[in-house]
């Protein structure tokens, strides 16, 4: 078993092969147009101050050879002009910025937490559109490809601003993308928006036509008027794009008190490796919260799980975290504090360490399933924000009682120590070999198998989470979340039966 060491190091010597690996062919080609790389574009797109909260990084992670690092999509949530926005850029040196399986998930999921928060959506757009190995998978069902222009209405009706700047191709359906924003900035001589490149035209009407005159800046912003503003380079049009993000209002004037945020080193000790161990989790909590400080409720009640009230970075939230197993009085003692959030309009950080539910003879009679499904109730219909961390085990219905992703929370994240199943891989062995009986080989590659489908960068290649974070960022992620989900407005929370 590795070390928590071991694990970290591991983890970020992943991250920078998904971040900065790109085949030496695709960098040339892009570096010959003296085009600015996806992240260096952002980097001159965010205010000098601000953190960039990236989405998702492992996305497709170890699929497609490995050929389409970060799904080939930069999501995350930064500040332009004092503005939490959320950026969506098309990463050109992967596959041309064509669209996969996963790269469409990640860009409808930046384009759901925008319309959840309220966050001015920016799009870098430098695509060739659908992956067309992959159109069956990309292109026909709901939530595919054409969700991004559905959603993009949706905004849209909400006012909730988009701006796109095309670095390069927009094409077919991705042409969508810039004429369906607010506005629109295309760069002389590099950008094009066409429903089909030159090549296809000449095929389909036997047209001759260059792509600067099929579909370049010049063309849209005199003729078209697809397009809105027409920039020299890359630079000006990330100016163009600032100024216009100046112009919308900011939605909330008040002066929020905030704290530096450092990195906290000491939580390592607190990192789950091995499931079956239970961990400190009062002392997790004490280095998440402001001044190490929060009040504990019903703390004498129901003490597998821990449920409190404090801040973070100045802004009030509730947490429920695992302490061991969930029974009876940890299930309606969770479900009595999510109706106490809801009424304070509080948001709910969610720590997952759960290995499920009790199960047996005694706890079935004492109605385990009843105020089980009190608590997943509760987390169904609470309005208030909902940030759910997993730091180790989030097995079967204890992944839906702590507000897993089939819940809808604002967002989740994980340490590279989660694992995420219907069941350990130990306990799926056991319950096949009793079922049926398996040989030494069958029993050890169901071990196998369920260890490789249920760890951290399987979950965040199928994007099940919004991203794989450093434990020692785990204070400064979940802040920037809360200022996300401040942004928005809370409803009243409405609940249904609960089984008496």
């Amino acid at each position: 078993m590795q070390n928590i060491n071991d694990i970290i190091s591991e983890y970020h010597a992943r991250l920078s092969s998904i971040m900065y690996k790109r085949k030496a062919k695709a960098l040339e080609k892009h570096n010959s147009k003296s085009k600015y790389f996806v992240r260096d574009r952002i980097d001159l797109l965010l205010d000098e101050d601000s953190s960039f909260l990236e989405l998702s990084s492992f996305g497709a992670y170890d699929k497609y050879n490995n050929d389409f690092p970060s799904a080939g999509i930069i999501t995350g949530i930064g500040k332009i002009n004092r503005r939490l926005c959320m950026i969506v850029a098309n990463d050109a040196t992967v596959k041309a910025g064509c669209y996969v399986e996963e790269t469409v998930k990640k860009h409808i999921r930046a384009q759901e937490i925008a319309m959840k928060c309220n966050l001015i959506c920016v799009y870098l757009v430098d695509s060739g559109g659908v992956y067309l190995p992959q159109q069956s998978r990309v292109f026909p069902d709901r939530f595919n490809f054409g969700r991004i222009f559905y959603n993009q209405a949706l905004m849209s009706s909400k006012g909730i601003a988009q701006i796109a700047i095309v670095m390069g191709l927009s094409t077919a359906g991705g042409a969508y993308i810039p004429a369906m924003c607010d506005q629109n900035i295309m760069v002389r001589n590099q950008s094009s928006i066409f429903l089909a490149g030159p090549a296809l035209v000449k095929a389909a009407t036997g047209e001759e036509v260059s792509a600067e005159d099929l579909g370049g800046a010049e063309m849209h912003t005199s003729k078209s008027g697809v397009a809105d503003h027409i920039a020299d380079d890359e630079n000006q049009a990330i100016e163009i794009c600032k100024k216009l993000i100046s112009e919308i209002p900011l939605r909330n004037k008040r002066k929020n008190k905030h704290s530096n945020i450092n990195r906290i080193e000491e939580i390592y000790n607190f990192a789950p490796v091995n499931y079956r161990n239970t961990v400190n989790i009062k002392k997790l909590v004490k280095l998440l919260v402001d001044n190490s400080k929060f009040t504990e409720f019903k703390e004498n009640y129901g003490k597998t799980i821990l449920t409190a009230f404090g801040k973070i970075n100045n802004k009030p939230i509730g947490i429920i975290a695992n302490n061991g197993i969930i029974f009876s009085d940890t299930a309606l003692k969770a479900t009595h504090f999510i109706q106490i959030c809801c009424k304070k309009k509080i948001p709910i950080l969610f720590i997952q360490n759960i290995t499920g539910f009790m199960v047996g003879k005694k706890y079935e009679h004492n109605g385990i399933a009843k105020h089980g499904a009190k608590l997943v109730n509760a987390v169904a219909n609470a309005k208030v924000p909902k940030i759910s961390l997993v730091i180790g085990a989030s097995f079967g219905a204890g992944n839906y009682a702590m507000c897993g992703r089939a819940y809808d929370p604002d967002f989740l994240f994980t340490w590279p120590t989660a694992k995420i199943g219907v069941m350990g891989s130990q306990q799926a062995a056991n319950v096949m070999s009793t079922v049926r009986n398996l040989s030494d080989s069958e029993y050890n590659e169901i071990i196998t198998e369920y260890e490789s489908k249920s760890n951290a960068y399987y979950s965040s290649s199928n994007l099940w989470d919004d991203g794989i974070i450093d434990p020692a960022d785990t204070r400064i992620v979940i802040s920037m979340a809360l200022e996300c989900v401040h942004n928005r407005k809370i409803k009243k929370s409405r609940f249904g039966v609960f089984r008496m």
